[in-house]
């Protein structure tokens, strides 16, 4: 005879199977982890996940995560804001904050040209990056997008529209594996992939 679980035990294992890389073991586990935590611990954990929802927005000027309309790289002063980063996700941003090898300022895309997905130049914020190169201000773009094919397709795409522009377009240096995601990568090999930076 199948043993079934109660129905609030279901409902929390489905769930938890819809995050990515959550398979039906590993939810289980999560689960009876989350079964033998105190309804405080349980509590804390669900405020938090409500606060992610509730409480982040996109920065109304690079659309970074942020708690307050602009995020705290582009209220920071002392920030190099010559130079603009362009990333596909605001996972992108953290991981290159963690290298320390880059102190200029950032725009986030909300993800990468891909046609096969439907997602054209249209979907994503490119407008609004061309409206912040306008007053010239920026000496230096930076493409940081993945390095898989929908990221290289994304780079020449704003390598088009931006190198008439006048100012130095990079494209982060190999050291990054090809097919490989920024956000997955080392400190170590995302600091030599700035440092390397070229011009394309």
């Amino acid at each position: 005879m199948l043993m079934t679980y109660a129905r609030p035990l279901l409902r929390l294992l489905e769930a938890l199977e819809k995050l990515p890389g959550i398979g039906p073991r590993s939810a289980e586990r999560m689960a009876f982890y989350l079964l033998r935590t105190s309804r405080e611990e349980a509590r804390a954990l669900a405020q938090a996940i409500t606060d992610v929802r509730e409480r982040l927005r996109f920065c109304e000027v690079c659309f970074n995560l942020s708690e307050t309309p602009r995020c705290v790289i582009c209220q920071d002063p002392a920030r190099d804001a010559t130079a603009l980063c362009i990333v596909e996700e605001p996972k992108d941003v953290l991981a290159i904050e963690k290298t320390g090898a880059y102190r200029g300022l950032y725009h986030v895309l909300l993800g990468a040209i891909a046609p096969l997905d439907g997602i054209g130049p249209e979907l994503l914020k490119i407008d609004e990056l061309l409206h912040r190169l306008a007053d010239g201000a920026v000496e230096e773009v930076i493409v940081a997008t993945d390095a898989d094919k929908d990221g290289e397709a994304t780079a020449a795409y704003l390598t088009k529209l931006v190198r008439p522009r006048g100012m130095k377009v990079t494209r982060i240096a190999s050291g990054i594996p090809v097919g490989s995601h920024l956000e997955y990568a080392d400190q170590a090999t995302l600091t030599r992939a700035l440092e390397g930076r070229r011009e394309i």
